[in-house]
C-alpha cells in the first residue's frame, strides 16, 4: 500500500500533536483498497470444504461430481497436496528453542490427509468461474469420514482417558514454560499467615475484524513468479512460511502484497493455509488468478483463536496485606494445531504475572495442551491480559479476605520509582514507571469521594453498583525492524516501512516525524508499506512493536540522511563539512549560507558535474530491536450498575491512566486505548467462543450466537495519559495498541464482584452474562433462603 499525505486542515503535525489521520479520507469516502475490492484479469473464485466433525479419519475423497459441475475448474485435495511435495506450517519457535522442554512441534497442512482434527479443519479446495459455483461444487465433495471421539475442553483433554489429538503427543500435552523459584515460593507459602487462592478462566475468543480473511493467488508461468495478495499483518512473514515451508523455493519467487487491511489483532499475524491454497490454485489452472473470501461464519470456525486458559493461582500475604509470594499453575489450549507464534501467549500469561508488584517470591507454570478445535494463536494482548487477570482478581479476593480496600492493598505492594530499574522473577527489568502515582490519579478521575453517594442512589433504583480497579504491565513490542527513507528527484521524502499499519495510523504519526526530524513538509512525506517487491525487509505490526521499533528506526534512519547529505551540502554552500550545522531542515554553513534538504536531495541526483561525484541517490536505512524493551503500564477504574431481576451489567463509567511514555499522537493514542478498551469489555461482559463439550461442533458459529459488544454497551470513556519517558530508546516511547484489551477484563469484573459480593458471590468467570450473573443471584439467594431456615 502506497500512500500520499494530506495537510491535516487546522491541525499542528509536530511530534507530540494530534494531528488528524491522514489515511482515513479514502476510508470514508468508500476509496480503501481492500482484498475483495481487488478484481483481476480472467479472476476464478474458491471455496473450502470443511471438516463438520471434530475428530475423524478420512477414508475416502470423491471428487468427481463436484469436478462435473458447472464452471468447476479445479477441485484440490491433502492428498494432491502430498503428491506434490507441498509441505505444512510450522509453529516459528518453541520453548525448546529457547532452552525449555522439548515439546511436540505439528506442521498444520493445506489440506488435511489421513484425520481432521478439528470443526472447521481443511480438506478440499474447489476453483470455479464464480463464488457461487465454487460453493455449489463444494456441497458435491463426498468425503468419507470415520468419526473419533474428540475432546474439545482443556479440563477434558487433560484427563487421563482424554482422546488424543496427536498420537505423539501422550495426555494432549504439546509444551510447557515455567518461572521463577518454586523451592523459595514453596517457603514462603509455608509460612505465610494467610494465602488466598482462585480458579479462574479466561475465555476462547474470535477477533471478528470488520474485514475477514481474504487471498488472491497469481502464478505467472514466464516469470515462474507467485503473488499473493492477503489480508495480513504480516507481509513478509507470510512470505517466509511459504516460500520455506509449503512450496520449498527462494524468496525472490514470490510477492506478498497487503493492502488496506481492516483490523488484524494478531490473528491476521500468520500465514494460513488459504494463502497457499491459492497460490497452487492458480498454478494448477494455468495461471488464473484464484481469489478466496469467507463468508463470517467460515471465519468464526478457521480464524486463529485468543486466550482460551484455566489457571490455578494462589498468593500468600503477611497480616498487613503484604505479598510474600505467588504461585500459578495453569493450561493454554492450543487447539488442533500449533501455529507460528502460539508459544506468545503461552509465555507471557506466566511472565507477567508480577505485575507492577514487589513480589518477593514468584513460581509459575504454563502447560499447552492440544484439543479437536480450531487453533489458537496471539490476540490483542497474547498473555499480558491473562497475566494482568490472575494478579488483579487475587488482589480483590485477598483484600476481601482481609477486610481491606482494593486500592490500599495495591498501595501497599507497588514497586516504588526508587526502585527502577526492577528485576523481576521472570526475567523482565523494569526501567520506568510510577504504578503509585498512577492508582493515585486514577482514583481522582473516577471520582472516588462520590462513590459512597453513587452506590446509595444505585440501592435507592434497586440496582446494585460496583467499583473494579484493573492495574497492568506489559511489554512493547518484539524482534527487530529496519525503516527507510528515500528521496526522489524532486526532493520529495519516502517513508519504506517494514511495519504494516491496519488501522494505526502509521501514515500519519511516522509522517509527523520525519517532517519534524527533517524539517520537509509533513503533507509532502509518501509512505509505503505492505508490498514485499517494495519494501526490502519488515516483520509487520503486531505485539505493540511500531511506535518504539518503526519509529526509532526511522530516527536512525533520519541521522543517516542528515549525515550523508552533509558533505554536498557543504559543497554547495561553500563551506567545509566539520563547519555546517543542521536545524528545522536548513544546513547553514560557517560563513552563514544556507541550503534546504530538499535542494540538497534534489541535488544528489545531479548526472554530470563536481557534484556527480558525491553520488547518486539519498536514502538510508535504521535498524532498531527491542533489546532493551520498554514496559507501558497503566490504571484501569470502571464502575458497574446490575439490575438484580435481569443480570444486565451495565458499565456506568470507565477511567484510566496510561502510562505510554512519550505521546506521538495523542488523538491516534487515545483511538488506540478506546478501542482495546471495547475489545477487554467484550472479553468481561459478553464474547465467549463455544464448542460443543461432548461433541467439539461449534456453537457460537455466526454473530446470532457469538456476543459482540455495541454501542450502548460501552460508556464514554475518560482516558488520560501518565507521560513518565522509557529511558532505554531514543524517542522515550513506550506501547499502547494492547493497553485497553490488558486493563479491561479485570477491571470490570472486579467491578461486577464488588456489586454482587454483599449478595455473598465471590467468583464469576468471563464473560458476566445477563444470564450467568441472574443466575448467580439466583442461586446466592436460595443459598441464603436455605440458611436462614
Amino acid at each position: 500500500m502506497t500512500a500520499t499525505t494530506s495537510s491535516p486542515p487546522a491541525a499542528e503535525t509536530g511530534i507530540g500533536q494530534s494531528a488528524r489521520r491522514v489515511e482515513d479520507k479514502r476510508f470514508l469516502t468508500g476509496r480503501g483498497r481492500y482484498i475483495d475490492d481487488i478484481t483481476l484479469p480472467r479472476m476464478a473464485h474458491a471455496a473450502l470444504v470443511l471438516s463438520p466433525y471434530a475428530h475423524a479419519r478420512i477414508r475416502s475423497i470423491d471428487t468427481a461430481q463436484a469436478l462435473a459441475a458447472p464452471g468447476v475448474l479445479a477441485v484440490l485435495t491433502g492428498q494432491d497436496a502430498r503428491a506434490e511435495g507441498l509441505g505444512g506450517m510450522p509453529p516459528l519457535f518453541m520453548p525448546e528453542d529457547m532452552g525449555g522442554p522439548k515439546g511436540h512441534r505439528t506442521y498444520r497442512p493445506l489440506l488435511a490427509t489421513d484425520r481432521a482434527r478439528c470443526v472447521g479443519d481443511r480438506v478440499a479446495f474447489v476453483v470455479a468461474e464464480t463464488p457461487a459455483q465454487a460453493r455449489d461444487a463444494a456441497e458435491l465433495v463426498e468425503v468419507d469420514y470415520e468419526p473419533l471421539d474428540a475432546v474439545a475442553s482443556l479440563e477434558d483433554a487433560m484427563r487421563a482417558d482424554a482422546p488424543l489429538v496427536w498420537d505423539e503427543a501422550p495426555g494432549n500435552r504439546c509444551c510447557m514454560v515455567m518461572y521463577g523459584d518454586a523451592v523459595a515460593t514453596d517457603a514462603a507459602f509455608a509460612s505465610a499467615p494467610h494465602v488466598t487462592r482462585l480458579k479462574l478462566q479466561n475465555n476462547r475468543l474470535s477477533a471478528n475484524s470488520i474485514e475477514p480473511r481474504g487471498a488472491i493467488g497469481l502464478w505467472n508461468e514466464a516469470d515462474e513468479q507467485y503473488t499473493l495478495h492477503t489480508s495480513s499483518q504480516n507481509p513478509h512473514g507470510a512470505r517466509s512460511m511459504l516460500c520455506s515451508h509449503v512450496f520449498k523455493v527462494p524468496e525472490t519467487t514470490m510477492r506478498v502484497i497487503s493492502p488496506d487491511v481492516g483490523g488484524g489483532f494478531g490473528m491476521k499475524a500468520d500465514a494460513y493455509p488459504e494463502d497457499g491454497l491459492v497460490l497452487w490454485a492458480s498454478r494448477r489452472c494455468g495461471g488464473r488468478p484464484v481469489k478466496w473470501i469467507p463468508t463470517r461464519s467460515e471465519s468464526l470456525a478457521t480464524d486463529n483463536h485468543g486466550r482460551d486458559q484455566l489457571v490455578e493461582a494462589e498468593m500468600a500475604l503477611d497480616r498487613a496485606g503484604r505479598i510474600l509470594g505467588v504461585r500459578a499453575r495453569s493450561a493454554h489450549a492450543f487447539g488442533a494445531y500449533v501455529v507460528s507464534a502460539a508459544v506468545a501467549p503461552l509465555n507471557f500469561a506466566i511472565r507477567f504475572i508480577p505485575s507492577v508488584y514487589d513480589v518477593p517470591a514468584f513460581h509459575g507454570v504454563n502447560v499447552g495442551v492440544f484439543t479437536h478445535t480450531s487453533p489458537t494463536g496471539p490476540y490483542r494482548g497474547a498473555g499480558r491480559p491473562e497475566a494482568a487477570y490472575v494478579m488483579e482478581r487475587l488482589l480483590d479476593q485477598a483484600a476481601n479476605e482481609l477486610g481491606l480496600e482494593p486500592a490500599a492493598i495495591r498501595e501497599r505492594n507497588f514497586i516504588r520509582p526508587e526502585q527502577m530499574p526492577y528485576a523481576t522473577h521472570t526475567g523482565f527489568v523494569y526501567d520506568s514507571g510510577d504504578f503509585g502515582a498512577l492508582l493515585d490519579r486514577c482514583l481522582d478521575l473516577s471520582d472516588e469521594a462520590g462513590l459512597a453517594a453513587r452506590k446509595a442512589d444505585s440501592r435507592s433504583r434497586g440496582l446494585l453498583r460496583g467499583r473494579g480497579i484493573g492495574l497492568f504491565i506489559e511489554q512493547g513490542g518484539i524482534f527487530n525492524d529496519q525503516m527507510s527513507l528515500r528521496f526522489d528527484p524532486g526532493g520529495t521524502v519516502t517513508i519504506v516501512a517494514g511495519t504494516h499499519s491496519h488501522g494505526q495510523g502509521h501514515a500519519t504519526v511516522f509522517a509527523q516525524l520525519v517532517s519534524e526530524w527533517l524539517g520537509v513538509p509533513f503533507e509532502t512525506v509518501r509512505y509505503v508499506q505492505g508490498d514485499t517487491d517494495k519494501v526490502p525487509f519488515g516483520r509487520g505490526t503486531y505485539a505493540a512493536r511500531s511506535s518504539m521499533i518503526g519509529g526509532c528506526a526511522l530516527r536512525m534512519a533520519a541521522d543517516r540522511i542528515i549525515e550523508q547529505a552533509l558533505p554536498v551540502a557543504a559543497r554547495m554552500t561553500g563551506n567545509e563539512p566539520a563547519g555546517m550545522s543542521f536545524d528545522r531542515g536548513i544546513y547553514t554553513g560557517a560563513n552563514g549560507k544556507q541550503v534546504t534538504l530538499a535542494e540538497v536531495a534534489r541535488a544528489h541526483f545531479i548526472k554530470a558535474g563536481p557534484m556527480a561525484q558525491l553520488g547518486a541517490g539519498l536514502q538510508a536505512t535504521g535498524t532498531w530491536n527491542t533489546d532493551p524493551p520498554n514496559f507501558p503500564n497503566g490504571c484501569h477504574i470502571c464502575e458497574v450498575e446490575i439490575d438484580p431481576e435481569t443480570g444486565h451489567v451495565h458499565i456506568d463509567r470507565y477511567s484510566a491512566v496510561d502510562d505510554i511514555g512519550r505521546a506521538l499522537n495523542p488523538m491516534i493514542c487515545k483511538g488506540q486505548i478506546q478501542g482495546g478498551v471495547a475489545q477487554g469489555i467484550g472479553q468481561a461482559l459478553h464474547e465467549h467462543l463455544v464448542y460443543d463439550r461432548e461433541s467439539g461442533q461449534l456453537v457460537t458459529g455466526s454473530f446470532m450466537d457469538y456476543g459482540m459488544p455495541r454501542a450502548d454497551d460501552l460508556p464514554s470513556f475518560d482516558l488520560r495519559f501518565a507521560k513518565v519517558p522509557c529511558t532505554t530508546n531514543p524517542l522515550g516511547v513506550k506501547a499502547v495498541g494492547e493497553a485497553g484489551t490488558i486493563g479491561a477484563p479485570p477491571a470490570v469484573m472486579n467491578a461486577v464482584l464488588d456489586a454482587l459480593r454483599p449478595l455473598g458471590i465471590h467468583h464469576l468467570d468471563m464473560p458476566a452474562t445477563p444470564l450467568k450473573v441472574w443466575t448467580a443471584i439466583r442461586e446466592a439467594s436460595d443459598m441464603a433462603r436455605t440458611h436462614e431456615r
